[in-house]
């Protein structure tokens, strides 16, 4: 049941993946997580009985239930904190994860210490499988190590810490949980289900020996930043499997298979030993970086993995039904429903994904796999629909109410399948969907240049030094011989993180202080482009260009590139998503599920010292309906927490950088040298930040890494309020942070270059475009509200103003400029604001009804900047 429930959210999620944050993780961790993990344990444990032939009482089966409950719910801790970018949400369901699973693997101790001794008190030998077992107790085992590192991933590092963790974390999973449990099965099962009726158990002890030093060696490796360990340890772990694959694959070439179940096995095996043999390349090829750890993600898991799993249930489902022939045969004959035309369709078309096709080709032919995938869960309730009404229809023609002389039911032949036709539908279909896809078009993942353009190599290499440090590469320039290979040694001398990406595709991946990387081109035959993709830091002139001598006409003159270097297709060439920027309908409504920022300010606390943590995420968000966008926060949403104290108070503040790049804070309200607390941390970094309250008022703070504006407008900015003295009392106060939305590609990164160009797309109270529009604030006839303004910017002044009142207190930068009381007896209409000022409102409603409050900068409230309070 929870095997087919994630199943069912995966399909789900894969429909909807353009829409769903981190969905390339979402998508692995339903898969592996919630189907893989959960058919482990369900099936090590049946197997593990069978194997020992001993089978545990029905008492035993609660607290494995438990087991598995409590498994699932920690999936979903584990995904809700991921996707909500809440660290120690992702780190208990982990825990959770991975003590289930250690559970898991003492209760199969158990079970092997129970069934020696009930088989030594029956007489019995040791039995036959009982090695087998072995293999799903090392599998158990290694995962909550593996899901260790996981937690460890979703917190946040530098290359190659994150590389090493990532490796590791593939290495335990992937290799140890899943390789070593499906070594374990497949040394029984799979001989048999080719007719083997007697699998070898000579060489399991040596293949688990073999297949456990791999991983220690490619972990070790990983987390050493030895690439060429790790390779080791990848080539030591695929001579494992050859112990256990080759005895197999040989079977399989003198009895090839004859239904899904073989062949998605067979297939499997030989897309295990293919990716590992690429994974070992992969490594001794180039360093440790994330991305590079990534490559081998769809192979392993949908060319190993899933046709693993489905090829094994597609067998032990329907012949774990029933001992009865007749049965097993109903629901293994439905299995092999359109068997050879599925097997075709998923290996051809993932071998045809992994060249560097058009998107809309790699779109369709991913479609028509996943389609090929998802037909197992009919097929599923199909087989075991068969295989039920064979049981009915024995029961009822063995009962005292049966017709005399009923024939007893005998075993169904298999359905008759015209394989050439299968084969011939499956070439048919995939050319179908690359035909179609080539007729839409599309690129090949994004505005990749050929860096050769069509000139000869001469076999010299061109090398070069850059160093990346304040916001410059140093040199920003190389002139390479057209036909020369390029090498760039880059070094980041920065306090904070630093890529460098060419137009042509290659990158350094983030880079820590004092990191170094190497880039290199095969043949440069033309001028390219080059830049760090951290947002900002292009515009603030991070730049690179690879100019060329002696070749053809350049796609990109020098004078071209500095032009470019500023363009608006930095977002998409950063890494970032791509496509259009998403439509803004301020008159479209939000979800009926929409809560809007609180804006309610509490009283000050008590006490004199006030402490806090400051988690910096980079999550997906929304600034206004349907503009979804990456934001830069303090504790998770754009606008950081509102901070209240009174003169003298002091404030500590840690900050903790979860986030993928450089970030760090600025609170206006303390008077501090800048140098240490103000200083740019990295991923996985903290700092602590200690402020006295010297004087009053309502400050501004904001993240201080260059580029300061960038980085406001992404989110990172807040309020910290100095009550002056004798505040006078209130019926309710209220904070009101103005700021501005620069929208890259829908699901995307900021858009810099409008940030530099001063051309808000939004302009917003609070951290989404006319929240307090769809949400109202509520006041009652002679209600006093106060409300706090502060303009955080980055570019736009505020003019505050509420639609048919009057102000009759004002207070800005400090100071009173309106008092209820002045012997004028007047009255004020907008609290004007230059970016970082901040001050407050009050006013008394006389009348019931809707009172709007906006910008009366007119073009800033038809951009968001505008709410409403209804009054009673």
């Amino acid at each position: 049941m929870p095997v087919r429930v994630w199943l069912m959210l995966l399909i789900l999620a894969g429909f909807t993946h353009p829409w769903l944050p981190d969905s390339r993780w979402l998508l692995v961790h339903l898969f592996t997580l919630g189907a893989v993990t959960n058919s482990i344990l369900v099936w090590s444990q049946t197997l593990a009985e069978r194997f020992l032939g001993y089978h545990l009482p029905e008492t035993a089966r609660r607290p494995q239930l438990a087991r598995i409950y409590t498994l699932n719910a920690g999936i979903v801790l584990t995904i809700v904190g991921m996707l909500g970018s809440v660290w120690p949400v992702t780190l208990a369901g982990a825990v959770v994860v991975g003590a289930m699973v250690a559970w898991h693997a003492i209760g199969l101790l158990m079970l092997i210490r129970r069934a020696q001794l009930h088989r030594a008190a029956q007489g019995e030998g040791r039995a036959e499988h009982a090695q087998s077992v072995w293999f799903f107790v090392a599998s158990a085992a290694l995962l909550p190590v593996g899901a260790g590192f996981g937690a460890a991933l979703a917190y946040g590092f530098a290359d190659p810490a994150q590389a090493g963790f990532l490796f590791t974390h593939q290495a335990m999973n992937i290799l140890g949980f899943l390789g070593l449990a499906a070594a374990g099965v497949l040394t029984v099962l799979f001989p048999r289900l080719l007719g083997e009726t007697d699998p070898s158990a000579r060489r399991r002890p040596i293949a688990l020996a073999v297949l456990l030093a791999g991983i220690g060696v490619l972990t070790g490796g990983a987390l050493a930043d030895l690439p060429d360990l790790a390779a080791a340890g990848v080539l030591i772990y695929l001579t494992g499997w050859l112990v256990v694959a080759l005895p197999l694959l040989k079977v399989a070439v003198r009895r090839p298979p004859t239904g899904y179940a073989a062949a998605s096995i067979t297939a499997a095996l030989l897309w295990l030993i293919g990716s590992l043999i690429a994974l070992a390349v992969v490594l001794i090829d180039g360093p440790m970086e994330a991305d590079r750890a990534t490559l081998m993600t769809v192979p392993f898991l949908a060319g190993f993995a899933a046709q693993l799993l489905f090829g094994v249930m597609s067998h032990l489902l329907p012949t774990m039904m029933s001992d009865n022939p007749a049965v097993r045969a109903a629901g293994v004959n439905r299995m092999n429903r359109w068997w050879l035309w599925r097997v075709l369709v998923i290996n051809v078309g993932l071998v045809i994904w992994l060249f560097p096709l058009a998107s809309w080709i790699k779109v369709g032919v991913s479609a028509l796999v996943m389609l090929a995938f998802i037909l197992f869960l009919p097929i599923m309730i199909s087989s075991a629909k068969a295989a039920m009404g064979v049981r009915r229809a024995m029961r009822e023609g063995s009962g005292e109410a049966a017709p005399e002389g009923a024939a007893p039911v005998e075993p169904a032949p298999p359905a008759p399948q015209n394989r050439g036709q299968q084969v011939i539908a499956a070439m048919a279909s995939l050319a179908l969907v690359i035909a179609v896809g080539s007729a839409l078009g599309g690129g090949a993942g994004g505005p990749v240049e050929d860096a050769a353009a069509g000139v000869a190599p001469t076999g010299q290499t061109t090398t070069v030094q850059v160093d990346a440090l304040n916001m410059r590469f140093t040199p920003d320039s190389v002139t390479v011989p057209a036909g020369n290979r390029l090498v760039i040694n880059v070094t980041n001398k920065d306090t904070m993180v630093h890529d460098l990406v060419l137009a042509s595709g290659q990158s350094t991946g983030r880079l820590g202080p004092d990191q170094r990387a190497t880039l290199e081109v095969a043949v440069v035959g033309k001028s390219i482009e080059g830049w760090c993709s951290i947002i900002g830091h292009r515009q603030q002139g991070m730049v690179f260009h690879v100019r060329t001598t002696g070749g053809g006409a350049d796609a990109n003159s020098p004078g071209q590139m500095a032009m470019g270097s500023m363009g608006p297709g930095m977002a998409g060439m950063s890494g970032a998503a791509t496509g259009p920027v998403p439509d803004v309908d301020l008159m479209r409504q939000p979800p009926a599920s929409f809560e809007a920022r609180d804006p309610r300010l509490a009283p000050a606390p008590t006490g004199t010292v006030h402490k806090y943590t400051f988690d910096i995420t980079e999550v997906p968000g929304d600034f206004a309906p349907g503009v979804q966008q990456i934001m830069w926060t303090y504790n998770g949403r754009p606008m950081g927490p509102t901070l209240r104290g009174k003169l003298g108070d002091t404030f500590e503040v840690t900050l903790v950088n979860h986030g993928t790049m450089g970030h760090s804070i600025d609170f206006h309200a303390g008077m501090v040298s800048p140098d240490e607390p103000m200083r740019t941390i990295n991923p996985g970094e903290s700092l602590v930040y200690t402020f006295t309250a010297n004087h009053t008022g309502v400050w501004l703070y904001h993240c201080a890494t260059a580029p300061m504006a960038v980085h406001i407008a992404a989110g990172m900015f807040g309020a910290v309020i100095i009550d002056p003295p004798d505040l006078a009392p209130v019926s309710a106060e209220y904070v009101m942070i103005q700021s501005e939305a620069y929208l890259g590609p829908q699901g995307g990164q900021p858009d810099a270059d409008k940030v530099m160009a001063d051309k808000p797309d939004l302009v917003m109270f609070n951290g989404y475009a006319n929240q307090y529009v769809y949400r109202p604030l509520h006041a009652k006839v002679g209600d006093r509200i106060r409300i706090w303004v502060v303009d955080a910017g980055p570019n736009e002044s505020l003019a505050f103003h509420v639609v048919g009142s009057q102000f009759d207190t004002v207070y800005k930068e400090g100071a009173y400029l309106l008092r209820p009381d002045n012997p004028l007896h007047g009255g004020s209409q907008v609290l004007d604001l230059g970016v970082a000022q901040g001050g407050f409102v009050e006013m008394q409603f006389t009348a019931p009804g809707t009172y709007t409050f906006l910008d009366h900068r007119m073009v800033a409230g038809d951009r968001g900047a505008m709410g409403k309070i209804v009054v009673s």
